[in-house]
């Protein structure tokens, strides 16, 4: 079983990932951490490094060898996995996705004091998010799942026992 949590940065990936996983008593990847792991740096030099294009290519990468390897897990994807290189596709062939779909206002006060998202440097974030959110729903909303804030994570847990 593979489930891919999908969803603007800031969304919970990672934090509801680990829990579901715990629960499920699968293993927990966060493939941005994964993806520093292999290139050795953080995702923030790369994008100023090499540029958004490669590091979209090594996370697309990276996302297919997760998929096809036989291996089950929960994986909190990063923002734009889905929306790259047939990544929504990806997910949906190999897993169950689910869409955490979280208010700018909850995601903006999450991410007040984070400088480590290349895509939301400088300022006017919340323009930033907003404009993210409407290039990326069109993938979001492929995703198996929508789970809407707030998300009740226990009942999430028993609505995916039951697809499993």
């Amino acid at each position: 079983m593979k489930i891919y949590l999908i969803g603007m940065p800031g969304s919970g990936k990672s934090t509801i990932g680990k829990q579901l996983a715990t629960a499920l008593e699968l293993a927990f990847v966060d493939l941005d951490d994964e993806i520093e792991r292999v290139l050795g740096k953080k995702i923030t030099r790369v994008f100023g490094e090499e540029g958004e294009e490669y590091f979209r290519q090594v996370e697309s990468s990276q996302l297919k060898a997760f998929a096809h390897a036989e291996v089950s897990f929960v994986m909190a994807t990063g923002g734009g996995a889905p929306c790259f290189h047939n990544g929504i596709d990806v997910i949906n062939d190999t897993g169950l996705s689910i869409f955490l779909d979280v208010r700018i206002e909850t995601i903006l006060s999450r991410l007040e004091a984070d400088q480590q998202r290349p895509l939301l440097a400088g300022d006017d974030r919340r323009t930033k998010l907003e404009a993210l959110r409407e290039q990326r729903l069109q993938y979001y909303n492929r995703a198996q799942f929508h789970v809407v804030e707030p998300i009740d994570v226990d009942l999430l847990i028993q609505e995916i026992q039951t697809k499993i």
